[in-house]
């Protein structure tokens, strides 16, 4: 009888320790969920006024469809700096600081470096008010484009939004890595800037020529690649900043939709070029040496890949 009892207590005590475990692990799991929410709603909270400010800018394009990928494109990325810097003004530092005047200036110079181009090319008149760009496109089509640009450009941005948020939620950061993207993005903006730069200069000599000289010597799309090293260091400052797979998850899309548009960008330019100088012998063998988009890799077209038309 007294064993039988003892049992009971025992049975009952063991009852009661299992019950309490439920109750911690119940406890300790929406504790974690709510501070997992908690921290995931603040930072979607600020990608959200990111977004609004990029479909605000990029909405440019209801002027003109190229616009979503031009000066909507360059403005948007500098307003997205701009709402950055003043979001997150308590916990700037001087690489996050040096990242958003470097995106700043990039997205100003581009944005300026196309109006100009518009109002002093005839070939990029054509594209704004030829026949093509008369045609209206299906309202569908234009909000999908919208949508995505000014998801892209905030992709593009996020791993500085990412590094500054966490920053104010007390979350660790790594400041080395953003001192490496801000280098390479100064890098990139100064390298842009000298292709273009170049060209003006080349096509001022000789209008009919290609331009094979400078940083062309080294890759034929040098804007482009200045363009790649720009958003390379953007996405190099995720390694001091994401805390979590969704934060890798954005920031990786934003980095493979631009690296996917500068050799879509490339593609469409070697094809316009086929047909401009194609029967050109010098510029023959300049193709044949000089690699399109990455130096040094020896890849010297991708006309052939139809998965790059865009």
């Amino acid at each position: 009888m007294i064993l039988e009892d003892e049992f009971k207590t025992a049975k009952k005590k063991q009852k009661t320790l299992e019950n309490c475990s439920k109750i911690s692990y119940k406890y300790l799991y929406l504790r974690i969920r709510e501070i997992s929410f908690s921290k995931y709603q603040y930072i979607m909270n600020y990608l959200l006024i990111l977004l609004a400010v990029s479909m605000a800018v990029s909405g440019l394009g209801w002027i003109y469809f190229i616009y979503f990928f031009s000066i909507g494109y360059g403005f948007g990325i500098s307003a997205l700096a701009v709402t950055m810097a003043i979001l997150f003004k308590d916990v700037i530092t001087l690489p996050t600081a040096l990242l958003c005047v470097v995106m700043f200036i990039f997205g100003c110079r581009l944005g300026l470096y196309l109006l100009t181009r518009e109002k002093r090319s005839t070939e990029y008149r054509k594209i704004l008010y030829g026949p093509d760009a008369a045609k209206k496109k299906p309202l569908f089509v234009v909000i999908m484009v919208w949508i995505f640009c000014a998801l892209l450009y905030v992709g593009q941005v996020s791993p500085v939004a990412f590094y500054l948020a966490n920053a104010a939620e007390g979350a660790p950061v790594n400041e080395v890595w953003t001192w490496i993207g801000a280098v390479l993005m100064a890098v990139g903006v100064l390298l842009e800037s000298v292709a273009d730069a170049q060209k003006k200069a080349a096509k001022k000599v000789n209008p009919k020529r290609f331009v094979d000289t400078g940083v062309y010597k080294l890759v034929r799309c040098p804007n482009y690649l200045g363009e790649l090293v720009i958003w390379t260091g953007s996405f190099i400052v995720c390694f001091g900043a994401c805390c979590t797979v969704w934060q890798w998850i954005i920031a990786a899309i934003g980095y493979i939709g631009i690296v996917y548009v500068m050799f879509s960008g490339a593609r469409r330019l070697e094809v316009r070029q086929a047909v401009t100088y194609g029967a050109d012998p010098e510029f023959q063998a300049y193709i044949k040496k000089t690699p399109i988009l990455l130096p040094f890799v020896p890849i010297y077209s991708v006309a052939k890949y139809e998965w790059l038309k865009a």
